[in-house]
């Protein structure tokens, strides 16, 4: 009975993970290029070790003879899903909508004084002032460079307009003139799976020293010129709100279910004890 109410613990832990998961999607259901996020469940049974068998677990017990380590059920992976949200248009000339399933926006972010590169879905850009207001800088709404294929994209202030092509090219006009000034350097998740979500709607590469292969492997750019991309519009967050309100009554019916073991057994044994006396 004890190790049932072990079992009912341990997973009731985990399937508190997956609630906080699918309260985070619901709450970013209207997040511009937000990927909604999969949880994976596996059970402990096969990382069970027999305390009566194994000569190592003599010494030093910390649970009861004859019972298990490792039961119960528990969140084995969370998965991006990467798939294309749908596309609404803005007319707005800083806004870009990738067409493409694991297409990414890099970005430059500075963390702890280290400028790292994450990647978003997120194309809803602005131009914010630097160097006295004699350059414009494109950037995302939390003020991170936007990167192109040379860097940080920087534009010359005092241009007539601005437009963003399918290919990446920035066009800006001056004087009757246009000219291409950059390029936005999109890439591709060929490995979407590994990548992991740092906050504000970014996605980071993992600790590449645990991996057996390079960052390569798992980033890749794309191919030149390529239509890669959708000006003046936004894609929206690929959260299934009736997806995630049916997932989330069965995870709450199996934290209710996970309870009720807990409470039955005490029950049980509450029983127990009094035919004891």
């Amino acid at each position: 009975m004890s190790q049932m109410m072990i079992q009912a613990a341990v997973t009731m832990n985990q399937l508190q993970q997956k609630l906080d998961l699918i309260g985070n999607n619901m709450a970013n259901s209207q997040t511009t290029g937000y990927k909604g996020r999969q949880a994976d469940f596996s059970s402990l049974l096969i990382q069970q070790v027999n305390n009566l068998s194994d000569p190592a677990n003599a010494e030093g017990r910390v649970t009861p003879d004859g019972i298990r380590v490792g039961s119960g059920a528990k969140l084995g992976s969370t998965n991006i899903d990467l798939s294309l949200g749908s596309i609404l248009e803005t007319d707005r000339v800083l806004d870009t909508a990738l067409k493409q399933d694991n297409h990414l926006f890099q970005i430059q972010v500075n963390e702890n004084g280290q400028e790292n590169t994450l990647f978003t879905r997120d194309g809803s850009f602005f131009l914010n002032p630097m160097n006295n207001n004699q350059d414009l800088m494109l950037t995302t709404g939390d003020g991170n460079a936007v990167l192109g294929q040379d860097g940080p994209i920087v534009i010359a202030e005092g241009f007539d307009s601005i437009d963003i092509r399918e290919n990446g090219q920035i066009i800006v006009s001056r004087g009757g003139q246009t000219a291409v000034e950059a390029q936005l350097a999109v890439v591709e998740a060929v490995r979407p799976r590994l990548l992991e979500a740092a906050g504000q709607n970014l996605f980071r590469l993992p600790d590449m020293e645990e991996l057996e292969f390079d960052a390569a492997e798992i980033i890749q750019a794309t191919a030149p010129n390529a239509d890669v991309l959708q000006s003046g519009a936004l894609e929206q967050s690929n959260v299934d709100i009736a997806q995630q309100m049916a997932d989330l009554m069965v995870t709450q019916r199996s934290y209710q279910f996970n309870s009720r073991t807990i409470s039955m057994g005490d029950q049980m044994m509450g029983l127990v004890n009094q035919l004891r006396s």
